[in-house]
């Protein structure tokens, strides 16, 4: 009996699969995303199974495979938990001109002097990444680079080099020969992912693999891309702004709550250390609709300014947010009125985190119920004020986690006055020179630090 050919239909947005083809994705709702592609043959069972590599106990495994090394960036060494691992695959996606690429051989200068590494530049020519690399001052001896398109020419050429570190720019422009399609398409990405995951873990080899992003902000291809690598990292960024934010989406050798702060200049990217007296700087004194709040990234508190700019509509009301989540600022914006007794509902509220952070944790709610306040009634917070606490439908403020590290950094920044909620759920260390001021619910929030009851 003559095998079959399986071909599936694969979605280039949610990596689902099925095996007819249809104008809308069953699984995410998409439309014309159904990419078809090819299994190859089928092949017959014959016998039984041939046991390959015996089964072991968990007690007898050791970690040598795991073994860490340092890429000489603090940030990108944050972001990873604490270094790049041994035969692991990584992805790093971005929109164009984010600093993908600088990131990458920025760390060919930084990595240790041991390490051997292989760059592969499938975009430019080797001319045009030498023009880079003396830009940015990068210079190895055991840095080498290839400009190709095959995925097998670059296999060919990492055995035969036998590098530590391998990076790859991009893979939507690399392609198989074992595939019949064009680059970039779902057949070409998941095969030449699935082959680099493999040379990763039998060699032993560090692989960094740059990936373009689509206009929703996720990485280009089939999302079984990101399933299959080890470690998904987004650089993300506007580009109007200097600063740029590392993020893991992924990561299985580490937390994907930690971030890394660069900043973009003539040299290329410079890790920020500190990053809230950054994003701080030039905040304006004693300017109505500013708050600080402080928000935990990880195992780093990060401190950023909300701005609010309150206007009476002509029209209907228009909220706006950039940097918070617009159905959460919209539900700020009601619990304010309704349980502040600010008619904010008929007004035009503007929301924004300066620096180009996305505050999506909770603890910033009352810096910026408190910002919306301060432009409303046109009175100035003070610049030596933060807030920290989550708002609830019925206006209560609510206790936040790791309330002592965000009152350590807003102390060591220089800030005189903390409002908190007034129920915490663990010890309360106060810092030295810190005024706390407790505040049940919104309305009294804003009684204590703007005078209306």
């Amino acid at each position: 009996m003559a095998n079959k050919k399986k071909t599936v239909y694969v979605c280039s947005e949610c990596g689902a699969e099925t095996a007819n083809w249809a104008g809308k994705c069953p699984s995410c709702g998409m439309w014309n995303t159904l990419k078809e592609l090819d299994l190859g043959e089928k092949p017959a069972r014959r016998g039984a199974p041939i046991l390959k590599k015996e089964p072991q106990k968990l007690s007898a495994l050791g970690t040598e495979a795991e073994t860490r090394f340092l890429t000489g960036i603090p940030e990108f060494d944050r972001v990873l938990g604490g270094g790049a691992v041994l035969g692991s695959l990584n992805l790093v996606g971005g929109a164009p001109g984010i600093g993908k690429s600088t990131l990458l051989l920025q760390m060919c200068a930084t990595v240790e002097p041991d390490r051997v590494l292989l760059y592969v530049t499938a975009e430019e020519s080797e001319c045009q990444l030498k023009l880079r690399a003396q830009r940015l001052g990068v210079e190895s001896e055991q840095l080498y680079v290839l400009a190709e398109t095959e995925l097998e020419s670059i296999l060919a050429a990492a055995e035969s080099l036998a590098p530590d570190i391998l990076i790859l720019d991009s893979i939507q422009t690399v392609a198989s020969s074992l595939v019949d399609s064009a680059p970039g398409s779902v057949t070409q990405v998941r095969e030449c992912t699935l082959q680099l995951m493999r040379w990763a873990k039998e060699k032993g080899l560090t692989i960094f693999v740059v990936g373009h992003i689509t206009k929703e902000g996720s990485i280009a291809g089939p999302k079984v891309l990101e399933h299959m690598v080890d470690c998904v990292l987004y650089f993300e960024g506007e580009r109007s702004t200097s600063f740029r934010i590392l993020r893991a989406a992924k990561n299985r050798f580490g937390s994907t709550n930690e971030i890394g702060v660069f900043e973009m200049n003539e040299e290329g990217l410079r890790c920020v250390a500190n990053p809230s007296e950054l994003l701080l700087s030039g905040r304006p004194a004693n300017s109505p609709g500013t708050c600080v709040a402080c928000v935990v990234e990880g195992t780093r508190p990060l401190l950023a300014e909300v701005q609010a700019l309150v206007t009476p509509s002509a029209y209907n009301a228009a909220r706006r947010s950039n940097g918070i989540d617009y159905n959460r600022a919209a539900m700020l914006l009601a619990v304010l009125e309704k349980r502040g007794g600010l008619p904010v509902g008929s007004c035009d509220a503007y929301i924004n985190v300066v620096g180009g952070l996305s505050l999506d944790e909770p603890a910033a709610d009352l810096a910026t119920v408190l910002a919306v306040a301060s432009s409303y009634l046109d009175r100035p917070l003070g610049a030596d004020l933060a807030a920290i606490g989550e708002v609830g439908l019925a206006g209560e403020i609510r206790s936040v986690s790791n309330l002592n590290q965000r009152l350590s950094e807003i102390a060591r920044l220089g800030f005189a006055r903390c409002v908190i909620p007034a129920h915490v759920r663990h010890e309360l260390r106060k810092p030295k020179g810190l005024q706390l001021i407790s505040v049940k619910n919104v309305a009294e929030a804003i009684g204590a630090v703007l005078g209306r009851k």
